[in-house]
């Protein structure tokens, strides 16, 4: 098992930044692969960027040049750098765990609202 704890969401204003942070805990060992999600009102859940445990990253194009995935191994954690956000980035966004064994983990979500 795998548990996810995202925080550092908020209200934010068109051209400004949000770092957010996802803590895990748990079977630690077995993640390849961890990520960040975001769901819009009325739209599907979307991939944003992804980190695998080599650090080797993935960004959606609408996000590439203004968001940074990284982790920090010793504190088990993700971030995500927002930069330069722009009102079609506010959604909930959700951090994601795949384990070695094709386990899906999901953290329970944190609201970024972008808004003058």
């Amino acid at each position: 098992q795998v548990q996810l704890v995202e925080s550092g969401g908020g209200l934010v204003q068109p051209g400004g930044s949000l770092r957010l942070s996802c803590a895990a805990s748990g079977s630690m060992f077995s993640i390849r692969v961890m990520g960040w999600y975001r769901q819009a009102p009325g739209k599907p859940r979307e991939l944003v960027a992804t980190i695998t445990t080599g650090g080797s990253t993935n960004y959606r194009d609408s996000v590439k040049g203004r968001f940074t995935i990284s982790r920090d191994n010793a504190k088990n954690t993700v971030y995500l750098q927002m930069n330069r956000l722009n009102p079609e980035d506010t959604a909930v966004y959700y951090c994601n765990a795949i384990t070695s064994q094709a386990q899906m983990y999901w953290g329970q979500g944190t609201q970024v609202t972008v808004s003058s």
